[in-house]
């Protein structure tokens, strides 16, 4: 009877001493289930506790700088959503560079996945040059397979700041608070076509025209010049 009990007991690890008491007495064996509870503490085969669910984190390539020194220094990325009246709600892909501000890509679709977001990096470091770290969430177009071992492959270091801790990412909070202010929460789009236009002509006017006192009243593509390597 004992080595039923154990045998069930491993065949079935996630169920309790009634479960297993009810298949050992189909097997024509007689055992209460007191007994299966007896043997099955004696052998370790006690049920454990379910555990609460956990996100997927990404895993850190490198050592979080607490602030970036030079241009390319830091990258940080992230997502903003957004609706049109027609086709519901649209997403915002963010990409900035933490030491300069510039935003160097603000990229309107209805989905955005990893495979999007590789290809988007692609253009990016053609024309920026490669950052030497990335800052994001632990968002799972940022923590995919493919694109963490595309990052590796070339010397991009990811850095995962901690669920529900926002203040960790603090530029791109920053930057999507003054994108939501004096451009979406502007704006009545209709269409994504639209939205994109509007959003186009933001980005422009943020790099290009609007002074910033965190630069010395430069503005992102000024500041970027003068602080080149």
């Amino acid at each position: 009877m004992e080595q039923a009990v154990v045998r069930l007991s491993h065949e079935y690890p996630e169920w309790g001493a009634e479960k297993i008491g009810r298949l050992v007495r189909n097997e024509k064996l007689r055992v209460s289930n007191d007994r299966v509870r007896q043997v099955r503490r004696q052998e370790g085969l006690v049920v454990p506790p379910p555990k609460k669910k956990q996100r997927r984190l990404g895993q850190s390539t490198g050592r979080h700088p607490q602030k970036a020194s030079y241009p390319g220094h830091v990258w940080t990325w992230d997502f903003i959503h957004d609706w049109t009246l027609k086709g519901g709600s649209c997403r915002i892909l963010s990409v900035v560079d933490e030491y300069t501000r510039q935003a160097h890509c603000l990229h309107v679709a209805r989905h955005i996945g990893s495979k999007t977001v590789q290809a988007l990096m692609e253009k990016l470091i053609a024309e920026h040059g490669s950052p030497d770290f990335i800052r994001s969430d632990n968002g799972p177009e940022f923590i995919g397979r493919s694109l963490s071992q595309w990052l590796e492959e070339r010397d991009i270091k990811t850095l995962y700041i901690e669920p529900g801790s926002p203040w960790q990412n603090g530029y791109v909070e920053s930057f999507h608070d003054k994108f939501r202010r004096e451009c979406l929460g502007r704006e009545i789009f209709y269409t994504l076509s639209e939205c994109r236009v509007v959003v186009k002509d933001w980005k422009w006017k943020y790099n290009q025209v609007c002074p910033h006192r965190s630069l010395g009243m430069q503005t992102p593509v000024e500041f970027a010049k003068n602080h080149s390597n």
